[in-house]
């Protein structure tokens, strides 16, 4: 007897998709199998007929539970929301895993990082989440500003103790990483079998754009785009990628925002490089023309949403793969917080959308016919399972993976509305968002958490995921 059925939904596989049977037995698929072979019983049996069966969502780059820079929200002691609100609204919106950051993110000028073994801070960092997340959870590791020699000699034990990747900045204040500490990171997270997640932008740019639009008087928020520009993406990008073909080093750019990112992405991997690219789901709707709408500061993440021929380039890329996933650098505060600063040195990054990437995407690109339920299923959870060394276990509906399942309805139309929402935050950039298709229904590891519209899981539910990178990921581009 299984604990559950699911019957009569479109499944994708990692074969295909057809119309199959999936039996889950605890917290695992246990079979899947064409309708009517599938003849056992089961504790509760779920009709999917007109559905589609997805593999859960997976949310590669997160900022949950941290402080907010006083330079960003005018306020001490500003957090952005906790685990507890993040993962509630990542569940409903489809996502069973994300990915989040251990390690201080100092963007505050004159921050000092900490200096606290890895092993332990991502310790500190699992004790935060651990009872207090819907979905399961894992961390990038933030090597941030001038990383101490003892710090570089503890990457090998950390990513033997399940912390696969490393988040790196090349700007940013305190956070950026001089070049020479880079280049001894790279070799030792290439030794040992880790993958580097990058934010690459060209200090100088950024630093020279800072100093010229606040001297010239043009500071204001809605040019943030002429700071955290095209050339510094372009230069940034291919500074790293030159690295990282000296240090044989897997690259995963995070949010990827301009034509120039793609470009250079696409270019190293048709040279065999193990380069992997991210776009933000607001990055595939929004241009910097929306800077200029009141409130229009409220779509911004950092570095910044450029002009339409760059969100265009950002759509191809997920169509015919330099881009490889799809992520939202979740940074959720209130509206309050998020619009307090007006100028290009205050605007305060991220915003409310962990549970708007999968229907945002689903409706950018499969609703118009651009990509199939296969690469829908690819760029919102396979491939980051298989980049980020969460693969089989997540990422995939197959015997022996976990029963992480979103069950979607690809003919519910749905305005979105911030009622509708379930984080904690009192503003949504997608307020109004017509979306073609929805999911309905959530289960983590083979227990329903979302139904009906409706929270049927647990705080204590989600844990902690020990990862580590497939060899093949790190030679060529696998996704």
């Amino acid at each position: 007897m299984l604990d559950l059925i699911i019957r009569g939904g479109r499944v994708v596989t990692p074969e295909g998709v057809g119309e199959l049977d999936v039996g889950i037995q605890g917290e695992r698929i246990a079979a899947v199998a064409l309708p009517g072979t599938l003849e056992v019983e089961a504790a509760r049996t779920i009709d999917a007929t007109g559905k589609v069966v997805l593999p859960g969502g997976i949310e590669p780059h997160t900022h949950i539970g941290i402080p907010v820079p006083r330079e960003w929200s005018g306020i001490p002691d500003a957090m952005t929301q906790p685990p507890e609100a993040a993962s509630r609204a990542a569940a409903f919106g489809g996502v069973t895993t994300f990915i989040d950051f251990a390690g201080e993110l100092p963007i505050t000028p004159g921050a000092t990082p900490s200096t606290e073994p890895i092993l332990q801070q991502l310790e500190d960092r699992k004790n935060v989440f651990t009872g207090h997340s819907y979905t399961d959870f894992a961390f990038h590791f933030i090597m941030a500003g001038n990383v101490p020699p003892n710090m570089i000699g503890e990457i090998g034990e950390a990513i033997q103790g399940g912390a696969a990747s490393f988040k790196i900045f090349t700007t940013f204040h305190a956070a950026r990483c001089p070049y020479g500490h880079l280049w001894a990171i790279f070799e030792q997270v290439a030794k040992h079998g880790g993958i580097m997640a990058v934010h690459a932008e060209d200090d100088d740019v950024v630093t020279y754009m800072t100093d010229k639009l606040v001297r010239e008087g043009n500071d204001q928020g809605h040019n943030l785009h002429l700071v955290h520009n095209n050339i510094s993406e372009d230069l940034a990008f291919r500074k790293i990628l030159r690295l990282a073909k000296h240090t044989e080093t897997g690259i995963y750019f995070v949010h990827t925002t301009a034509k120039e990112g793609v470009a250079a992405i696409a270019e190293a991997r048709s040279q065999n490089m193990p380069v992997y690219g991210e776009a933000l789901h607001n990055y595939l709707e929004f241009t910097c023309d929306d800077y200029k709408k009141p409130n229009g500061t409220a779509i911004h993440t950092y570095p910044a949403i450029k002009f339409a021929d760059d969100r265009d380039a950002l759509q191809q890329g997920l169509v015919d793969g330099p881009i490889c996933t799809t992520a939202t650098d979740e940074y959720t505060t209130h509206k309050d917080v998020k619009l307090w600063g007006n100028t290009i040195e205050s605007v305060c990054g991220g915003h409310n959308g962990i549970e708007t990437r999968m229907p945002v995407t689903y409706t950018k690109l499969v609703s118009t016919g651009r990509i199939s339920l296969e690469r829908f299923a690819a760029i919102t959870s396979t491939n980051a399972a298989k980049i980020l060394g969460m693969y089989p276990q997540k990422g995939a509906i197959a015997v022996g993976s976990d029963a992480d399942i979103v069950l979607w309805d690809p003919d519910m139309k749905k305005r979105i509305t911030l009622d509708d929402l379930h984080a904690d935050s009192d503003y949504s950039i997608w307020d109004g968002f017509q979306c073609e298709g929805y999911p309905i229904m959530t289960i983590l590891r083979g227990k329903v958490i979302v139904e009906d519209g409706k929270l049927a899981g647990s705080s204590s539910n989600g844990r902690w995921l020990s990862r580590k990178i497939a060899p093949g990921v790190l030679a060529q581009p696998m996704v």
